[in-house]
């Protein structure tokens, strides 16, 4: 997908995040999410701070964090961070129609939006379907190249086969699951693990193993 392609369905996927999260005193936002170690509200930091991060003072940030990708996204977290959930989700709809991407990789923040929206969204109990369009876009870009997850890598030698979609990507053993799934999984989700079938599923659970 290029920009053009790329830019309403990213744009669309965060108004529909902000969207399920529109009753801030509703939602837990100390809840852990499939993040280790971030809260929901962690996670809803990050993407406005990737929503609003462009090449040069992400370069700048990761310079100082010594190229510590730990230390750089905590860094971001903390200058991004609001002083409560309203103020968090009202900062990130603001954000939701930004095009600011490193190096432009807008499907790479196409998907981080569809994932963190998962890690958000399933521990919370919450309805969040990205379209089928994102996802495929998605599982398409993770499959062929690691960019902020080792999606590629951890997708190599194996055959994806959506379950809800014609797609398919890679040769080698079957790994069966909704498109969803297997972008959750390629993105190093073990909680999708029960979820997928095929003989490249026992594979993919031993480079993912359970937390």
């Amino acid at each position: 997908m290029n920009r053009g392609d790329v830019l309403p369905l990213l744009g669309a996927e965060r108004l529909a995040l902000a969207d399920a999260l529109q009753d801030p005193p509703a939602v837990d936002w100390e809840r852990p999410s499939l993040c280790a170690g971030w809260t929901v509200q962690d996670v809803l930091t990050h993407l406005t701070a990737a929503a609003l991060t462009s090449t040069l003072p992400w370069l700048a940030n990761m310079a100082a964090s010594r190229f510590d990708t730990d230390r750089h996204n905590q860094r971001l977290l903390h200058r991004f961070r609001a002083a409560d959930p309203v103020t968090t989700l009202a900062d990130f709809r603001t954000a939701a129609t930004s095009s600011a991407a490193p190096f432009g990789e807008w499907e790479g923040a196409l998907g981080e939006v569809i994932v963190h929206g998962q890690d958000i969204a399933r521990p919370l109990g919450l309805p969040l379907a990205p379209s089928r369009e994102a996802v495929r876009g998605v599982a398409e870009f993770f499959a062929r190249k690691d960019f902020a997850v080792n999606s590629s890598t951890m997708a190599r030698g194996l055959r994806l086969e959506a379950t809800d979609d014609e797609l398919v990507l890679g040769d080698g053993p079957p790994v069966r699951g909704s498109m969803l799934n297997l972008v959750m999984a390629m993105a190093g989700r073990a909680v999708v693990l029960d979820e997928l079938e095929g003989e490249g599923a026992e594979v993919l659970r031993a480079r993912l193993p359970r937390s």
